[in-house]
C-alpha cells in the first residue's frame, strides 16, 4: 500500500511538472505576446544593432520581453537589419521567425527634385541611409566611371517609385539607380531617338529639365521641346528663362528669393547656365525632369515655331509664334497681365 502511494505521488508530481512545463512552453512559444492595439506595427532595425539593443527596442511591442528573450536565445536568433512587420496577436515563435526571414521592402518615391541636397534629403527620409552618407556617395568614383560629373549626376536618377529594402546603403542605392537608368534608356528606342536628334543621353536630360521647368502641362511639352530643338539646329541661343533663374539662384543675392518675372538684370548674369548669354545647352540639368518631359524631347513636335510665351488667358499653357513680331505681340499681352497683377520681379 505504501509503495503504491509513493508511485501515485510520483506520477502525480510528474503530471504536474509536465503540465506546468507544457504551459510554460505554450506561454513562451505559442501564446500571443503583442502589446499594441493596432492591426500591425512596423519595426525598423538599424544596421549594427546588437541583440541587447534589439531587446530594448522590441520591449514596446511585446507584453513579456523575458519570454521573447528565452525563445530567441533557444532558437539562436541573430539580429538582421531591416524593416519588419509585427502583427497583432503574434506569438514569440512567429515574431522571431518573421525577424529572421521577412525583411520587407519600402516603396521609395522621388520626383520634382531641385538638386543633390534635395535628392539626399528625400531618399534618406525613406530608407536607413542618412543624407550625409548620400552626399558623400555623390563624390565617389562610381559616377565618373559611369560618365557623370558633379553637374549632371542628377540626370542618372529617373523619377519614379522603386522597391528597396529599408536597410539599403547609399552605395547600393546608387548602383541600383544606374541599373534603372540603363533599363529606362533601353526601352522605347530612347537611345536611338537621342542619336537621331544628335543629343547624348545626358544632353537630352538637360534639355528635358528646361522643358519641364517651362511647363507641367503634357500637351505643351512636345511643342516646347520642338521650339528648343529648332533653335539648337539653327544655332540660336536657347534663350530659356528657367536657365536664367537657375543661374540667379546660384548667387547670394537671389538665395531664398522667388523670381516670378525675368528682368534685363537677370539676363546679364554671367553664368554658363544663362542661355541668353551663351550658346548651346547649359553644363548640367537645372532640376529633375519628369519622364514625360524626357520623352517629349525624344519625341518632340516638328513645327516651325521659334518662340513661345505664357498665355495669361489660358493659365499653365503657352502661345507659340513663328516670327519675332508675332512673339512680341504675345509677350506684350503677357507683360500687361503681369503688370495688372503687380508682378514686377
Amino acid at each position: 500500500m505504501y509503495i503504491k502511494r509513493i508511485v501515485i505521488l510520483i506520477v502525480a508530481l510528474g503530471l504536474i511538472f509536465m503540465g506546468s512545463f507544457s504551459l510554460y512552453v505554450y506561454k513562451v512559444m505559442f501564446k500571443s505576446n503583442t502589446s499594441f492595439d493596432e492591426k500591425s506595427k512596423d519595426l525598423y532595425i538599424k544596421t549594427g544593432t546588437s541583440y541587447n539593443q534589439l531587446l530594448n527596442q522590441i520591449e514596446s511591442y511585446v507584453l513579456n520581453v523575458d519570454d521573447f528573450d528565452v525563445l530567441a536565445k533557444r532558437k539562436k536568433y541573430n539580429v538582421k537589419p531591416g524593416k519588419y512587420q509585427i502583427k497583432n496577436g503574434m506569438n514569440n515563435n512567429e515574431i522571431i521567425n518573421s525577424l529572421r526571414s521577412n525583411n520587407i521592402t519600402v516603396n521609395v518615391i522621388y520626383n520634382n527634385i531641385v538638386d543633390l541636397n534635395d535628392l539626399a534629403g528625400k531618399i534618406s527620409s525613406q530608407i536607413e541611409a542618412d543624407s550625409i552618407s548620400f552626399l558623400n556617395s555623390f563624390k565617389a568614383d562610381f559616377f565618373t566611371e559611369k560618365g557623370f560629373d558633379e553637374k549632371n549626376i542628377l540626370s542618372m536618377y529617373i523619377p519614379n517609385s522603386y522597391n528597396f529594402f529599408w536597410n539599403t546603403s547609399a552605395e547600393k542605392f546608387n548602383q541600383r539607380m544606374f541599373e534603372e537608368y540603363t533599363k529606362f534608356w533601353q526601352k522605347n528606342n530612347r537611345v536611338e531617338k537621342a542619336n537621331k536628334i544628335g543629343l547624348s543621353k545626358i544632353k537630352v536630360m538637360i534639355l528635358a529639365s528646361i522643358v519641364y521647368e517651362e511647363s507641367k502641362q503634357n500637351i505643351d511639352l512636345h511643342k516646347i521641346a520642338g521650339v528648343y530643338i529648332n533653335r539648337l539646329n539653327d544655332n540660336w541661343k536657347l534663350g530659356a528663362d528657367p536657365t536664367v533663374k537657375f543661374a540667379a539662384y546660384q548667387l547670394d543675392e537671389y538665395k531664398n528669393t522667388v523670381i516670378r518675372r525675368v528682368l534685363n538684370k537677370h539676363l546679364k548674369i554671367d553664368s554658363p547656365y544663362n542661355t541668353y548669354k551663351y550658346y548651346g545647352l547649359p553644363p548640367g540639368i537645372i532640376s529633375m525632369p519628369s519622364i514625360q518631359a524626357i520623352d517629349a524631347v525624344l519625341n518632340y513636335e516638328k513645327h516651325n515655331y521659334y518662340f513661345f510665351a505664357a498665355d495669361p488667358s489660358n493659365p499653365g499653357y503657352h502661345s507659340f509664334a513663328k516670327s519675332l513680331s508675332e512673339h512680341k505681340r504675345n509677350a506684350r499681352k503677357l507683360h500687361r497681365y503681369l503688370n495688372s497683377k503687380g508682378i514686377k520681379k
